[in-house]
Formats: structure tokens, C-alpha cells, sequence
């Protein structure tokens, strides 16, 4: 039974609505994990950690996508629920093609000057040149992983949320086989990665491109557009809490590498890649779930339909407490077998990822929160409430406290920094949540 934005959203369809976007972020972040594995067990250690301490930069470059994707949903979706479908087909345009513009040029720069990037971001010359092919490589299809990103969003706007799904499948199913053929069979160490990566991404942005570009069924399409400064400016703004998400991640991670370097060297930055990796799936199903869930509320408030925006913000409030409270469960009870999948091959390097997946899991009870409210603001088009929630749960608590707690507790203090950034990001939350109750009628 197919599920419309204007429909009133009990727990259970709420739930098969958003399902697929939940698997599709759990899905990408499984094949991730696959392609950590074949590159710590296959390639080695010192390649495994050169992957995750070039990734934040590549992260930084592809943040356009997360930008457009979340932003331009917002108002899209927005757009579509006052019933102007076609303004709504002209603004998804303009941001496609924006996108696929900014992308060429950002790879092509990318490309460039990332040997540069990788030494003043501190690679040794042990990991820089493993840092260097991967990127390159990686860079090549970046233009398709921002699009790959955006349309994750847009699919659900279109209310095709399964189609989305089947794509990052198709692209993670090509990912690990490709790992398998490249690592395992020909041997091309982390080229093999990055190839295996860059093509899944091309595949995971061409198809939904394409489908867009031919006539289809839903409410959303490419259709002929120009640049209009003031719906891609709403966008960006709508979408800032993304972008600054993404480049605070970054930020953080290439600090956690920096101390994990200086405190205990090359293991501690592989001990953190296997716990960015875990955590990422946790983290996954939070993401998928919010957006899933945005173009819902973005379409409510722009119908000023209030009884249904209270209606799902209360009840994503409770099922993010019942996931979280599963999560937790799951995760201690996946700590060893995990990090023996990744590093089980040297007993110092493993025993310390163990600690460092137990000490995270405590922040787990507050992440899904932090990030659906964030989401959540970003869909009702409150774009600067969103991206204070976001610059502060990540540069400025988990940056405090990465640089603060290992001074008091050494390297337990590093495990321990994204509990604490949670804590206070919760507490602003909550701030906001209680300040705009009565502006946007939620609760």
C-alpha cells in the first residue's frame, strides 16, 4: 500500500515509511564495515589506518551533497505540501544541477592538492602515500557520492523511499564483491578499495539520476531550470546543520587521530577507524530514521497541518527510545566479536578497541535525540537552530572535550569524549525543543 506526505501517520505506517531510508543508512554503513575489513585483514594495519586518516578530508569535500540534500528536501517538500508541485519540480532542478556543477570543480581541486592536505593535516610518511592513492581515487567519483547522498533524501520526497533501498543495495552488494575481487584476487591493496568504492558510488548516484531524468510517476522530476539565487540560498541555509555536521565530524576526527597519534601512535588511530565503523551503524539507523521522517514534517508544517506534526514528532520521540534501548543491548553484546572481525590478528591493538567500543556505547543514549532534533528543526526550514544543535554537539562539546578529558584520564578521556559532547548537546536540545513548542505547535 503506497504512503502519501498527506497521509495521518499512525506508529506503524510512520514505521513502514521510514524503514527503508533506516535500512538504506544501515546497509551503506555494513558495506563500510566490509570494506574496513579487507583492507585491515588483506592489506594491513598501516593502510587501514592511512584510509580513516585521510577520510575526514574527503568527507569535507563531498559535504555539498549532505548540504542540498537535507536543506533542498526541506523546501521541496515544503513547497509540495502548499500544493505548487511544479515550483517544486524547478527548485529539485536547479539544486541537481548546482550539485553536478560544484562537484566537478570540487573533485578536480580535490585531486590536486591532496598530498599537500594530507601532510599539514599531520600523515607520516609511512601513511601519507597509501592517504594519497586512496583519495585520488575516491575523488574521481565524488561528484556521484554527493549525488548519491542527496537523492537518499529526494527519494523519500518523491515517495519512493523503497527505490532508494534498492540503490544503495545495488551499490553495496557491487562494493563488497568489488573489495573481494580487488583485495583478495588481484591484490591492489587500497587502490582495490578505493576502486571498489568510487564505482559502487558512481552506480548508487547514476541510477536514481536517471530515474528522475525520464518521466516517472512520482510528484518529483528534472525538468528544465535555471540558477535562481534565493531557493538555492534557502536551501543551503535549510541545510547548514548538515554541512556543518559534516565539516565538524571531520574536524573532530582528524583531531582524534592527532591526539591518538601523539598519545599512542598508528594503533590508536586503527582502534578509533573500527570504532567509526561500528558506531556508524549504530548511528545509521538514527540517520536513516530522520530522513525518512523530514520530508514528512516538512510537508505537515508547510500544510499547517499541527495535529499531524504533533503526532510525529511525539511518536518519533518514543520509537527512538525504544531503538536506542536495543542498540545498547546489542552493542555490548557485539563489542568482542566486532573488534576481533577487524584487528582479532594483534591482541594489544584489539584489546584496546574493545575498551574504546565499550566506553562510546555510553553515548549511544543520547545520540538518536541529538540527531533527530536536529533533523527536525532542519525540516521545519529552521535552519539556524539546526546548525547551532549541530556546530555544537561536534566542534565545540566533542572538540572541548577531546582536547580536555585526556589531560584528566589519558586515553580513556579520548574513548570517553563523545558521552560527554552528548550530554550537553541533549541539554541544548531540549532548550530549543521547549522554546519553539508553541511556534510550531509539536507539542
Amino acid at each position: 500500500m503506497k504512503i502519501s506526505l498527506s497521509d495521518n501517520f499512525s506508529y506503524g505506517r510512520l514505521l513502514r515509511f521510514t524503514l527503508p531510508s533506516v535500512l538504506m543508512m544501515v546497509w551503506t554503513s555494513l558495506y563500510g564495515v566490509v570494506d574496513g575489513y579487507f583492507v585491515s585483514n588483506r592489506v594491513g594495519e598501516t593502510a587501514f589506518a592511512a584510509i580513516n586518516f585521510i577520510m575526514p578530508f574527503l568527507m569535507i569535500l563531498g559535504a555539498i551533497g549532505f548540504v542540498i540534500g537535507a536543506g533542498g528536501t526541506a523546501l521541496v517538500s515544503m513547497t509540495m505540501g502548499r500544493g505548487e508541485d511544479r515550483r517544486a519540480r524547478e527548485i529539485f532542478s536547479m539544486l541537481i544541477y548546482f550539485l553536478i556543477g560544484a562537484g566537478v570543480v570540487i573533485s578536480a581541486a580535490g585531486i590536486i592538492f591532496i598530498e599537500p592536505a594530507a601532510r599539514l593535516l599531520g600523515a607520516s610518511d609511512l601513511l601519507l602515500p597509501y592517504c594519497v592513492s586512496y583519495g585520488r581515487i575516491i575523488l574521481c567519483a565524488l561528484t556521484f557520492y554527493m549525488l548519491q547522498n542527496v537523492f537518499q533524501n529526494f527519494l523519500v520526497t518523491a515517495e519512493r523511499p523503497r527505490l532508494g533501498l534498492a540503490v544503495m543495495i545495488i551499490a553495496g552488494v557491487m562494493n563488497m564483491a568489488l573489495d573481494a575481487l580487488f583485495i583478495a584476487v588481484f591484490d591492489w591493496g587500497v587502490r582495490g578499495a578505493a576502486a571498489a568504492t568510487a564505482i559502487s558510488q558512481l552506480t548508487g548516484g547514476a541510477i536514481p539520476l536517471l530515474y528522475f531524468i525520464f518521466p516517472n510517476k512520482s510528484r518529483v522530476g528534472l525538468c528544465r531550470a535555471k540558477l535562481e539565487l534565493m531557493p538555492l540560498a534557502k536551501a543551503c541555509a535549510n541545510g547548514v546543520s548538515e554541512f556543518m555536521s559534516c565539516i565538524s565530524m571531520s574536524v573532530v576526527n582528524m583531531l582524534y587521530n592527532f591526539q591518538l597519534m601523539r598519545l599512542v601512535g598508528e594503533k590508536g588511530v586503527a582502534a578509533y577507524g573500527v570504532l567509526m565503523y561500528v558506531s556508524f551503524i549504530f548511528v545509521s539507523v538514527f540517520l536513516g530514521y530522520s530522513i525518512g521522517c523530514a520530508p514528512v514534517v516538512g510537508f505537515k508544517w508547510g500544510a499547517r497541518d499541527t495535529p499531524g506534526l504533533s503526532g510525529v514528532f511525539k511518536k518519533s520521540l518514543v520509537i527512538i527510545g525504544g531503538a536506542t534501548a536495543l542498540m545498547l543491548a546489542a552493542g555490548y553484546s557485539l563489542a568482542v566479536p566486532m573488534s576481533k572481525f577487524f584487528v582479532g590478528y594483534d591482541k594489544e591493538l584489539f584489546d584496546m578497541t574493545v575498551r574504546a567500543l565499550r566506553y562510546y556505547l555510553s553515548a549511544v543514549t543520547l545520540i538518536g535525540f541529538n540527531i533527530y532534533a536536529s533533523a527536525f528543526f532542519t525540516a521545519l526550514n529552521n535552519g539556524l537552530i539546526s546548525a547551532i544543535i549541530s556546530f555544537a554537539r561536534t566542534l565545540v562539546f566533542e572538540v572541548g572535550a577531546v582536547l580536555i578529558l585526556p589531560l584528566i584520564l589519558g586515553i580513556t578521556g579520548i574513548w570517553l569524549s563523545c558521552t560527554a559532547a552528548e550530554i550537553f548537546a541533549a541539554a541544548l536540545s531540549c532548550t530549543f525543543l521547549v522554546a519553539n513548542r508553541k511556534k510550531y505547535g509539536y507539542f
